[in-house]
């Protein structure tokens, strides 16, 4: 006998006033909040569990933080009941799209000329990453943006930086004459390491010999950023541990 109780709660269920995809065909997509547009990833609740009350329990629990709910991957999501790999993975994907797109280059090029400029540019990239990368940026000589590269990629306490593999992929660019380094720390500290002080001075003099500057080194933590060149860290004097 069919129990009303043990159906899974469609969108399509709720009220016209209620449906999240009715409302974004009529005001469009800003008109929704957050647990809106999850409730519409999600497309489906859980046995007597709204697509949206399912929306509200992800949210509760990133502390209704999206960088947060960004960071999480596979294994936590599914820990929240009523979702599964279908549903984790449509999630994934979306936020994956999210920093694809914002790390895209604009048509017009960016001027990178601070460190705030770069920590703006960085941060969509690496501010919700639970593992550490290390990118970096190549700049020609007014300072505008050629290209953003991932060098390297590691675990939640370091990744390896390989100074071949980081000019190599440099000097692709034909007018490329300085760098910015950058990397996160998915532990929220901003707060450069021994071994990042050290890989910092050492790319700095392989950079000179090739007639390259690099401006900056920038630690990406979470919502804080940290720059080797506003604390005058680009020195190879401060590389060996002294």
């Amino acid at each position: 006998m069919y129990s009303p109780s043990s159906a899974v709660l469609m969108i399509s269920d709720l009220a016209p006033d209620d449906q999240p995809r009715e409302k974004m065909l009529a005001r469009g997509p800003r008109a929704l909040s957050d647990t809106e547009l999850l409730a519409i990833l999600l497309r489906s609740g859980r046995p007597g569990v709204s697509a949206l009350d399912l929306a509200r329990s992800l949210l509760r629990r990133a502390n209704h933080d999206l960088h947060d709910l960004a960071r999480m991957e596979l294994q936590d999501l599914v820990r929240t009941k009523g979702i599964g790999a279908a549903k984790a993975t449509q999630l994934v994907a979306a936020f994956e799209l999210g920093r694809r797109r914002a790390g895209k280059m604009p048509r017009q090029r960016t001027t990178l000329d601070n460190s705030e400029a770069c920590f703006h540019h960085l941060h969509p990239l690496l501010g919700d990453l639970s593992h550490e990368e290390f990118h970096i940026l190549c700049l020609n000589r007014a300072n505008q943006l050629l290209g953003t590269h991932l060098v390297s990629n590691g675990g939640t306490t370091g990744t390896v930086a390989d100074a071949k593999k980081i000019f190599r992929t440099a000097l692709q660019h034909g007018s490329v004459t300085s760098l910015v380094l950058a990397h996160n720390h998915p532990s929220g500290q901003a707060h450069p390491s021994t071994a990042d002080v050290r890989l910092t001075s050492k790319l700095c003099r392989a950079a000179r010999s090739l007639d390259l500057h690099i401006l900056d080194h920038i630690i990406v933590a979470n919502h804080r950023y940290y720059s080797f060149a506003d604390n005058q860290l680009l020195s190879e004097e401060k590389g060996n541990g002294t």
